[in-house]
């Protein structure tokens, strides 16, 4: 039997404004311009520009227009008095001259530096082919993952060429020549193999060394089992492969994260945020290309003026009159978001600088507090959410480089004391302890454990584990040096 009842439930659902807005405070300084520019190309009432008069000039104008309105007509008088639209522009305390970039250069495209030396191999149609398809296959690292095999039936099935294995093992091993060296090796042994051939004029004992260690002795050298490496070679004494294995760790094993020096293209991070250290004081701006100058045009308040003193029966001016009064509520809202996003970012940012005020002073990680998005949700009085879109997707300029937000964000650790300490600061502490340490006898997690207690942090072995795979450190047995 089916029965007809009524529920009643509460539910928050955010506006087509507030989405927009959510997503305007996500952009990072980067990508606020062509934001901008989009909403320019779409709203003819908005302009970016300086104001043709002073804020003052116009609302007086506007406030001598007297308009009667009915509920068939557009009230137009909010648009006649233009608030403080006509000339927009956020003081935040900085310079034209601050409209500053900081610079951090990356490496141009990897592919784009291969495919340049490529063309310089002088290939036929059909082998260029191939070797497209094979830079292609690069991956970020540099290595090439996939089967040869794979490869050629790829050409074949994607673009009709018929090739064979070793046809593309021939053309692979040419663009295994290309800079840097190392690329295109298809595991880390002939990484390392590749980079070495490099270094080889048949006469330097290391190298000769160095090949033979990675040759023979591969597995036992990633183990550092050394004295399986010396049996092996039929050698009895250490010194004869501490200068090899010496050479083989400085070589680089993720040659795609860089390209040769000649081929850099700068690419730039722009920060959100510029903090200085002016003699003791932490001074902040808003990155001034986060307050662009944009106004309500003036133009359109002419439209306005003709309607006000027209019959307001003609259908064409009446509605031409809607069209404009929709545009500059979009207008008016878009502005009054740029506003808004400003002052969040920089309430935000202000708190974070007061609640790590020590540590912006110098730079110095062991400085850093416990913080996370709660303590400063709560400082400013706004939503962790809000707080979690400004941190994960903006940067601060210091006078010690730029940083991430999220940067400044991490657990709290308790000492013997009963104090808090920052998670970043005992992650400093393990790294010193680890850069101290003998080499030929390194610490185990296990002996860093009691080190920290000693030092007063409780923190667990796990723990430990845990941060040293953080800071990319490998367990005892992989430091262990001869």
């Amino acid at each position: 039997m089916q029965k007809l009842g009524l529920t009643q439930s509460l539910q928050q659902k955010l506006s087509p404004q507030q989405i927009q807005f959510i997503k305007l405070l996500q952009v990072p300084t980067a990508e606020l311009e062509n934001r901008i520019e989009e909403e320019l190309e779409l709203n003819p009432v908005l302009e970016e520009g300086e104001p043709e008069e002073s804020e003052d000039e116009f609302k007086e104008e506007g406030e001598e227009e007297e308009v009667a309105s009915t509920e068939e007509d557009i009230d137009i008088k909010d648009y006649l008095q233009d608030d403080d639209y006509s000339g927009y522009k956020t003081h935040n305390d900085v310079d034209d001259d601050d409209d500053r970039e900081m610079p951090m250069p990356t490496s141009s495209s990897l592919q784009e530096t291969l495919m340049t030396q490529l063309g310089f191999l002088g290939l036929n149609d059909h082998q260029l082919n191939i070797g497209k398809q094979l830079i292609g296959s690069i991956e970020g690292d540099g290595y090439i993952r996939r089967d040869l095999e794979a490869i050629v039936n790829d050409l074949a099935f994607s673009q009709g060429i018929e090739t064979n294995i070793d046809e593309a093992e021939e053309i692979l091993r040419k663009i295994q020549a290309f800079d840097p060296a190392g690329i295109a090796a298809r595991n880390l042994q002939e990484c390392l193999l590749l980079q070495l051939e490099r270094m080889d004029d048949g006469q330097d004992v290391d190298v000769i060394v160095a090949k033979r260690i990675l040759n023979e002795c591969y597995e036992e050298f990633t183990k550092k089992h050394y004295q399986k490496i010396l049996k092996k070679l039929d050698l009895d004494d250490e010194e004869f492969i501490k200068d090899a294995i010496e050479l083989i760790v400085r070589l680089n094993p993720k040659p795609g994260g860089e390209t040769s020096s000649g081929m850099v293209k700068n690419q730039y991070v722009i920060p959100d945020f510029i903090l200085s250290n002016n003699n003791g004081k932490l001074e902040l701006a808003l990155n001034s290309r986060n307050a662009p100058e944009l106004r309500i045009s003036r133009s359109y308040n002419e439209m306005f003026k003709a309607y006000d003193k027209s019959d307001k029966k003609d259908k064409k001016l009446k509605d031409a009159v809607s069209f404009v009064k929709q545009k500059l509520d979009a207008a008016k809202w878009f502005i009054d978001a740029i506003r808004q996003r400003q002052l969040t970012l920089l309430r935000t940012m202000r708190a974070i600088v007061d609640f790590q005020y020590e540590y912006f002073l110098e730079g110095d990680e062991t400085k850093l507090k416990p913080m996370i998005l709660k303590d400063i949700a709560q400082i400013i009085n706004m939503d962790i959410s809000t707080v979690s879109r400004v941190a994960s997707s903006k940067t601060v300029q210091t006078d010690f480089g730029v940083f991430p937000l999220k940067y400044f964000f991490s657990e709290g650790i308790a000492t013997n004391t009963g104090e808090e300490v920052s998670s970043r600061e005992v992650k400093q502490i393990i790294k010193d302890l680890i850069d101290q340490e003998d080499k030929s006898k390194p610490f185990s997690d296990d002996k860093l454990e009691d080190l920290l207690k000693a030092k007063g942090y409780n923190i667990a072995r796990r723990t430990v584990a845990k941060y040293r795979e953080q800071l990319n450190i490998p367990v005892a047995r992989l430091r262990k040096e001869l």
